[in-house]
């Protein structure tokens, strides 16, 4: 079995059944933030060290919340996933990316 891969979730207040679709592609999600609040808008978030994966929920997100984000993700290396906050949309998400 692979190791671990350790992610950032960024959007939604919950996440339903996410974690356990994403545990069993042996990810594990280190933070989970919703987004809303309105400095992540502002200024530019550090990713915590160790993220490997950042997932962020686009249904849940804002444009510049994203775009803040990614370009975290960009600055550190970290590969970007984008999909809906739905287990069917994560699943193929995560298939195209290659994380069987």
């Amino acid at each position: 079995m692979s190791e671990q891969v350790n992610a950032v979730v960024v959007g939604a207040d919950r996440l339903g059944n996410i974690p356990d679709l994403l545990k069993g592609r042996n990810i594990a999600i280190r933070q989970h933030i919703s987004g809303r609040d309105p400095s992540h808008q502002k200024k530019t978030p550090t990713l915590p060290s160790g993220t490997e994966l950042l997932i962020l929920l686009t249904d849940f997100l804002g444009h510049n919340v994203m775009k803040t984000f990614r370009a975290a993700a960009q600055r550190s290396g970290v590969r970007v996933l984008a999909c809906r906050r739905s287990v069917c949309s994560m699943k193929q998400a995560l298939d195209q990316c290659g994380y069987m």
